[in-house]
């Protein structure tokens, strides 16, 4: 029996690879299209994928009113393109992003496609190193006061002696700049349903088969 029903924006974007990591931790994680699929979940996931179209989608189906409500008052994890419309000052987007993070996004700032890549990040949450994948990602510019960061690029990285940070929670809002979704690794989706969601009796195990990462790599992201 499911543990939870976690929901996933299933719009466009990289939802299919979320609902395998929810499900392999005893999660039941139906996609989001209508805001009917709001009623009844604990938390949501806004997927990587392209945050133009993302956003359209969300106005074209009706989407915009209800999600802001849900950000209101459940746990919301976004990774990649999910971060840019969980945060704020993203340039060239269809609509505005909805603000639930006080931080800064850049979209597409490491560079384009070609220059995606994979490097560990320092994330104590999930008891420390975590193998983390950059498609055409976002950058964390600009953080409020009541933001905590939760991982950071190695100290030397992306220009800052302590490390560039790469993920961030504001209360029961989470923003991710890489796809925990495209490793084996379970303990970002673990760490953000046990200690965000506070869903109990998560299953045990932290990984599952990974994906192919050049698969990933292959599409246009953000």
């Amino acid at each position: 029996m499911a543990v939870g029903r976690v929901g996933i924006l299933g719009l466009q974007g990289d939802f299919a690879r979320h609902r395998a990591s929810l499900e392999a931790l005893g999660v039941e994680a139906p996609p989001v299209r209508l805001a009917a699929d709001l009623e009844g979940l604990d938390a949501l996931v806004l997927p990587g994928g392209e945050s133009t179209t993302m956003l359209t989608l969300i106005e074209a189906y009706g989407l915009r009113a209800p999600l802001a409500a849900f950000l209101q008052s459940r746990p919301v994890m976004g990774t990649c393109a999910g971060l840019i419309l969980l945060g704020r000052g993203s340039e060239w987007l269809p609509a505005p992003p909805f603000g639930a993070l006080d931080v800064t996004v850049e979209r597409n700032a490491y560079g384009r496609q070609v220059d995606s890549f994979a490097a560990d990040v320092e994330a104590p949450v999930v008891g420390g190193r975590f193998h983390a994948v950059f498609i055409r990602a976002p950058r964390i510019s600009g953080i409020g006061a009541g933001v905590e960061v939760i991982a950071r690029r190695l100290p030397g990285t992306g220009g800052t002696p302590e490390g560039e940070p790469v993920a961030v929670r504001q209360r029961r809002v989470v923003g991710l700049c890489f796809h925990p979704e495209l490793t084996g690794d379970l303990r970002f989706h673990r760490w953000f349903l046990a200690e965000v969601a506070g869903l109990a009796g998560i299953a045990s195990g932290d990984s599952r088969p990974a994906p192919s990462p050049m698969a990933a790599l292959s599409r246009d992201r953000s």
